[in-house]
């Protein structure tokens, strides 16, 4: 078989996180009732005329700039005509001719270095609405909630040559526009979403191959597994001595294999045109500037400034920095007086477990950082051990209670009467003689069994250290 290199390209829409749609007042909250976020203009009622949501302008120009893209200072709406469903006015309103911004590029780290990857164009357009299938009766529905919602379509340049490169490029679009504020980049919920355009070409040749389109794959999961997929398919085909047709296919993560939907159209077959209800845009200078200079401190800059403001090494500056809404609980929680590495200990440790245990992302933590202040301060002081502070943490991630009351509620403080402690000492020795003994003819591990039974004897309120030295003292 002869080597193949692999050739990609992507389409990523984003969801911007605007309180209501691109061209009309209806929200743009995830959930709800179907069909009740809409209006006459979402719905494509004859007659009703669209209205720019500005912050969607800002938004796209913020992502613009923060990719090093051109931003064009006379940009257009065009209508993309076609017929399907979910879509209510049979166009979508979208950028063909004046994206907003065209010819910036990201940097991602490989295995080889530092890549750039080039970004062709960011362009602007209202989001269709969700066909739901009932298989059960045999029909589909419409909910045109998410009609209207607005996008960002961001097109890279066929610059991606692997599976490993699109998740990185993937990761740097997803923080850059999360520390941004300009969507929460949510896959599973649809807010970022990426169609994979690929091709494979024999080693050496300049030529492209045919390509083909995988859409709307919302997980980094499926997006690797239908990348890796359709590589190998196209590659049996052309050593087959097939034709790989250009056209659109629909990755089945479940099956682990893709099917086409329809031949890949070209631009002509929308008939774009000018929209005639929406007027063009023309930017200031000023205009570029204020968002420019209202741009947040990204990631490279926090771990720098972590590194020398909190003294944190670089292992704990690289888990902290890679989700905005963790920096911001790191630095809230600082403010509040909690030492720096204790809290980056709580958000490495316990926080990612639960994470990681729920299929939670970062965005979903809700606690306050006053709370986790608090909880460090109670183990600080000895007021509570590390394996209560570990329990109360996790009733705290899911309830956001008030660490202190809940403490004094439950009764959970350490129990600091050296007299009491003495007394359950001296009980745990003479009940495990065993161990004693063990632990007298040098085997030092012994004395971990007796501080168990110990803090067992104490229901977990006492302080480890504290039962340790007593232990030693009266052995």
């Amino acid at each position: 078989m002869s080597a193949y290199e692999t050739v990609i390209g992507l389409e990523v829409h984003v969801e911007l996180a605007t309180k209501t749609k691109i061209f009309c007042g209806c929200s743009t909250q995830f959930g709800g009732e179907p069909n009740t976020h809409t209006c006459p203009v979402c719905t494509g009622m004859p007659g009703s005329l669209p209205v720019l949501n500005k912050q969607v302008l800002k938004y796209a120009v913020a992502v613009g700039l923060a990719t090093n893209c051109d931003i064009t200072r006379y940009c257009k709406f065009d209508r993309k005509n076609y017929f399907y469903p979910d879509n209510p006015q049979n166009y979508q309103i979208s950028q063909l001719y004046l994206p907003i911004c065209r010819n910036g590029h990201v940097d991602i780290e490989t295995e080889d270095g530092t890549k750039s990857i080039g970004i062709h164009e960011i362009h602007m357009e209202e989001d269709a609405g969700k066909l739901i299938h009932d298989e059960y009766d045999d029909c589909s529905y419409v909910d045109f909630n998410r009609s209207g919602v607005p996008l960002i379509e961001i097109v890279s340049e066929p610059d991606l040559r692997s599976a490993d490169e699109v998740i990185a490029y993937l990761e740097k679009l997803k923080m850059t526009i999360q520390y941004l504020g300009a969507s929460d980049c949510k896959l599973q919920e649809g807010s970022m979403r990426a169609d994979v355009n690929l091709s494979v070409r024999p080693v050496g040749q300049k030529e492209f191959g045919t390509r083909t389109e995988m859409k709307n794959l919302n997980s980094f999961k499926a997006i690797r597994r239908a990348i890796e997929g359709e590589r190998e398919r196209q590659i049996d085909m052309i050593e087959s001595g097939q034709k790989v047709v250009q056209e659109t296919r629909r990755w089945d993560d479940n099956a682990g294999d893709s099917y086409a939907m329809r031949s890949k159209e070209d631009a002509q077959d929308y008939r774009y045109f000018p929209d005639p209800d929406l007027v063009p845009i023309s930017l200031s200078d000023e205009f570029i500037a204020d968002i420019k200079a209202a741009e947040p401190e990204f990631r490279e800059a926090k771990k720098t400034r972590y590194t020398s403001e909190f003294s944190l090494p670089e292992y704990d500056t690289d888990i902290i920095t890679g989700s905005k809404r963790m920096a911001d609980v790191f630095e809230e929680t600082v403010k509040f007086g909690a030492d720096p590495k204790k809290v980056s200990n709580y958000l490495m440790g316990e926080t990612m477990r639960i994470l990681k245990e729920k299929e939670l992302d970062p965005q979903d933590i809700t606690f306050s950082s006053a709370s986790l202040a608090k909880l460090i301060k109670l183990q600080e002081s000895k007021a509570i051990n590390g394996t209560v502070a570990k329990e109360v943490f996790e009733v705290m991630f899911f309830e956001d209670i008030d660490p202190e009351e809940y403490v004094k509620e439950k009764g959970l403080m350490t129990v600091n009467d050296e007299g009491a402690l003495r007394a359950v000492v001296e009980e745990v020795i003479k009940n495990n003689t065993q161990s004693v003994s063990d632990y007298k003819n040098g085997k030092e591990k012994a004395i971990g069994f007796l501080v168990g039974q110990t803090m067992k004897a104490m229901k977990g309120k006492a302080d480890p250290a504290s039962v340790n030295a007593m232990l030693k003292e009266l052995l």
